[in-house]
């Protein structure tokens, strides 16, 4: 069910160099859309692809063949080679200098066996696979995405790469990375055009809030239950057809139609705050990535890359969440899902501009996305799909352990499912694993025959 793994090994870096679009791109200012730039965006994101050896004996070096690539992308995705730049009112803008992006060069001394039948996260010595460069991870004047290709001993390589949040999110990303593909394997111009358009989730004039948005409340972390920064452990957890049938089962038979998303996330939601232990009386929330780009009407274009996503909230006491069955967090989960609606992104661009671009809220909140239908897994530099391909690790952004991906996986046993990375405190992540595999054995809820009504079982 989860993993760890404690490979060591070598890598043997090159200095980080720019590398520019292969043609002149025009020097302009972009704005960024009033989604784009709040607070909770304003970090890096990591991006790894494992890739199997290419058997051809005219096989070409991965490094040469995806640095031409990025040069050849970055004519049409041109705010990718500028500079952040942040103006009055704290307003984000893409000067479109034509610098480049950072790319590193690599070497390691490991195969892509060494790293286990099972490739998902946390990888080993992710800080020599992705080099934090000096001074290129600040949001403002820096490059906006950071790449690194290391060459494995047995012919593969890993594509590593840091995005700028501000400027994509999961699906503007993939949209780019598979451009980057597409000229890797001889295309002249990209299959999906990029569109910038930002201006489509700017505020309207004047903003005005209409729906609520409590997933940007000021919650002051009275009782210091943010996650501690030390001590944190990363294990990543799988659920195959076996896992989310067990799981469903815990439910009532009118709530077993709900989505995989759904049910994983009231199921992580309950076990993690049950292993973070907040007093009952206390609030927490789950934050759930919602893509909003067939939400308008009509849709956001295709190849628009920018951030098209909403946080909408459910919010439980933990005493309710952690005593209740598994259906109050999947109801309460269903529920937020369904608020996100074209007229809530409007009003959540009016609140960014009317509230100065807060951070979402992070006390005692637990925040997932789904990448399952993002596009990693299809991105192809001439060397067939990764063997992995998705986000690095869990619990990302300006406060460690908030947040986790679901990633789409094939176990060793060649079982299709979905892989967590969770980062928790160690004592918590004990708990939390208990926690899982009694609801896995369906010790989370039983019937009472005489009553009909569900209860939960104690620890």
């Amino acid at each position: 069910m989860d993993s760890t793994n404690t490979l060591t090994f070598k890598v043997a870096r090159k200095n980080p160099e720019l590398i520019a679009p292969a043609k002149p791109t025009p020097h302009e200012f972009k704005l960024l859309s009033d989604i784009d730039d709040q607070e909770g965006l304003r970090f890096q994101i990591p991006v790894i692809q494992f890739y199997r050896r290419n058997p051809s004996p005219k096989a070409k070096d991965p490094v040469q063949v995806i640095r031409d690539a990025i040069a050849k992308a970055l004519v049409f995705y041109y705010p990718f080679a500028g500079r952040l730049r942040e103006g009055a009112a704290r307003k984000l803008v893409v000067e479109c200098t034509g610098e480049g992006v950072m790319f590193i060069e690599a070497d390691a001394d490991v195969t892509l066996n060494q790293f286990g039948d099972a490739l998902q996260p946390p990888f080993p010595c992710l800080e020599e696979l992705l080099y934090d460069a000096p001074g290129s991870a600040q949001v403002l004047n820096c490059p906006l995405l950071l790449i690194q290709v290391t060459r494995l001993k047995c012919g593969g390589f890993i594509f590593a790469l840091r995005l700028n949040h501000t400027m994509s999110d999961a699906a503007g990303l993939v949209q780019f990375m598979s451009a980057v593909g597409e000229f890797a394997r001889g295309a002249e111009v990209p299959s999906i055009p990029p569109i910038w358009d930002r201006h489509l989730l700017n505020a309207r004039d004047p903003p005005t809030v209409t729906c609520t948005h409590h997933e940007y409340d000021d919650v002051p972390d009275t009782k210091g239950t943010l996650i501690p920064l030390d001590d944190m452990v990363h294990r990543s957890f799988f659920f195959g057809a076996a896992e989310i049938s067990a799981l469903r089962s815990l439910l009532p038979p009118h709530l077993r139609r709900c989505s995989t998303f759904e049910l994983l996330t009231a199921c992580l939601w309950r076990s993690r705050t049950i292993a973070i232990s907040p007093e009952p009386e206390e609030e927490v929330r789950i934050l759930c990535i919602v893509n909003s780009r067939r939400r308008f009407n009509p849709p956001l274009p295709t190849g628009y890359y920018g951030n098209a996503f909403a946080f909408p909230v459910a919010i439980s006491s933990a005493g309710d969440l952690s005593k209740n069955p598994l259906r109050y967090a999947l109801e309460l989960v269903r529920k937020t899902k369904a608020d996100v609606t074209e007229e809530y992104m409007r009003s959540l661009a009016d609140l960014m501009v009317i509230r100065n671009r807060p951070h979402f809220t992070v006390v005692r909140s637990y925040l997932v996305s789904d990448v399952t239908h993002a596009g990693f897994g299809q991105v192809d530099f001439g060397w067939g799909k990764p063997a992995y391909g998705g986000p690095a690790k869990g619990g990302v952004g300006a406060i460690p352990g908030v947040a986790s991906f679901y990633i789409p996986f094939k176990n060793s046993k060649g079982e299709d499912g979905v892989v967590v990375p969770i980062c928790l405190p160690a004592k918590a992540m004990e708990v939390f694993v208990k926690e899982l595999e009694r609801m896995l054995r369906g010790g989370d809820e039983v019937a009472d025959r005489n009553t009909g009504v569900f209860i939960a079982s104690a620890l």
